[in-house]
């Protein structure tokens, strides 16, 4: 196995001190233009890569900032994009984390950030926490918070217009029987979701019926257990308006197991606008969310705190817009 490169063999291969090594790794002044450009030659060739740990130690910043998820869902995959994208010339580096499986329960976002922070990053993006806790040590910005008591800054979307415009939507097309997958209970942008739900039936006359909305917690499994439950009903809905894409593509398949055909028996609408959503047949009608916005605001606001500079607002909310594909027709 080859040896890893220290900051002494850039030295040596450069004809300088371990001293001037230093300087140009961390911008200091006091180098010549040319010796400079030497050992940032001599550094690229050999590969070094100094240590997060000895930077953090040196300037007590690691210029690394991390980004917690539960898991690498298609979701928290799109805003680990645009936070990758919002990095790419600030200077920073991005370390993506997910430890809720192995640490369980609420709250584990707040014992690996005590763990992360100090040495390894500078501050963090929390994505769907399962609560929301500054006390942290560093800055932390929360994108689709938790619905509990105020915390950190944070970034979502008009879930409720959002919302709204899915079920107004199957409304217009003559839809009575509308039934709803919901999110994660936990989360301002399901209750939100399900309020725009809501007030969209109450808009167009029709009662809220207990009986037509499941939970689907945002997840895959659980969202086709309540979509099986839904199209089995004797009386069973027309269409669906699910709380997001993965509980949608998950309806979408029971819908087929079934044998009811989707759009022509069934309507379906989701909400995110993953890329997956394009690709199912046929293709998911939706409500559309700036995800990698999202991550690029979330970013851009980490770093402000990180500046030291006042936010302009504590809170970034993006707009919706509903996108229809192939999933809903006319009754």
């Amino acid at each position: 196995m080859n040896r890893r490169v220290t900051i002494t063999d850039v030295a040596e291969a450069a004809g300088v001190s371990v001293a001037t090594v230093s300087k140009v790794i961390n911008a200091r002044y006091g180098v010549a233009a040319a010796t400079a450009s030497r050992v940032q030659e001599v550094i690229d060739q050999l590969g070094y890569e100094s240590s997060l740990v000895a930077r953090s130690m040196r300037s007590h910043r690691t210029n690394v900032i991390g980004i917690l998820v539960a898991e690498f869902e298609p979701f928290s995959t799109e805003i680990l994009k645009g936070a990758g994208a919002a990095l790419a010339k600030t200077g920073y580096e991005l370390l993506a984390y997910t430890g809720a499986t192995q640490s369980g329960g609420p709250g584990w976002e707040r014992r690996y950030l005590s763990r992360l922070s100090g040495t390894l990053i500078d501050g963090a993006l929390i994505v769907t926490p399962t609560v929301v806790d500054a006390e942290v040590g560093i800055p932390v910005v929360a994108i689709d918070p938790h619905e509990g008591p105020l915390g950190p800054p944070t970034v979502d979307s008009d879930n409720l217009t959002g919302a709204l415009l899915a079920t107004r939507h199957l409304v217009e097309l003559g839809h009575r029987r509308i039934g709803f997958i919901s999110g994660r209970e936990d989360l301002a942008s399901s209750a939100l979701r399900e309020a725009g739900y809501r007030q969209a039936l109450e808009e167009a006359g029709i009662a809220y019926d207990p009986a037509v909305v499941r939970s689907g917690d945002y997840r895959l499994d659980s969202s086709r257990s309540s979509a099986a439950e839904l199209l089995t009903l004797s009386d069973r809905p027309t269409a669906l308006f699910a709380a997001n894409d993965i509980s949608a593509i998950g309806a979408m398949e029971v819908a087929k197991t079934l044998g009811i055909d989707v759009p022509g028996d069934l309507s379906i609408v989701g909400f995110d606008d993953i890329p997956e959503s394009m690709a199912t047949t046929p293709p998911l009608t939706t409500i559309h969310q700036p995800i990698q916005a999202m991550g690029a605001a979330g970013i851009a606001m980490l770093i402000e705190l990180l500046d030291e500079h006042p936010l302009a607002s504590t809170h970034v909310r993006l707009p919706t817009s509903l996108v229809v594909r192939g999933t809903t027709r006319r009754i």
